[in-house]
């Protein structure tokens, strides 16, 4: 794996869009991959976190019949925490204060998750 491809992704999309304070990637199992972050996140407990809530977002959507899980938005008082399923194996986190625009991310995200994607399948 790529981990500066990973890495310049991340960092990207920081400077892309305004209000994205952190990001990670992690497996789906919780374990950290990478992560571009500032001091004070933990970044292990935020993998195993969106790992676990992801999961169970996914598991909603299919037993409403709500089909494949595209991402989940949690929003608190002082911004949102943004998590996207990368393939079947892994998943991106994006952390954003009040000022990010969420329609937007969700826009800028989609051929990030691709590349996203080929860098941790090594097809890059």
């Amino acid at each position: 794996m790529d981990h500066e491809a990973l890495n310049a992704e991340m960092r990207g999309l920081r400077e892309q869009l305004a209000g994205i304070t952190d990001t990670a990637v992690a497996a789906a199992d919780g374990l950290l991959i990478a992560a571009d972050t500032g001091e004070g996140i933990d970044v292990d407990s935020l993998a195993a976190l969106a790992a676990a809530g992801l999961g169970l977002s996914q598991r909603t959507a299919e037993a409403t019949g709500r089909g494949e899980l595209r991402r989940t938005v949690s929003y608190g008082s002082r911004g949102c925490a943004a998590v996207y399923a990368v393939g079947d194996t892994a998943l991106l986190v994006v952390l954003g204060d009040e000022g990010l625009d969420v329609d937007r991310l969700h826009q800028e995200t989609q051929p990030m998750l691709r590349r996203v994607d080929a860098i941790l399948t090594d097809k890059a």
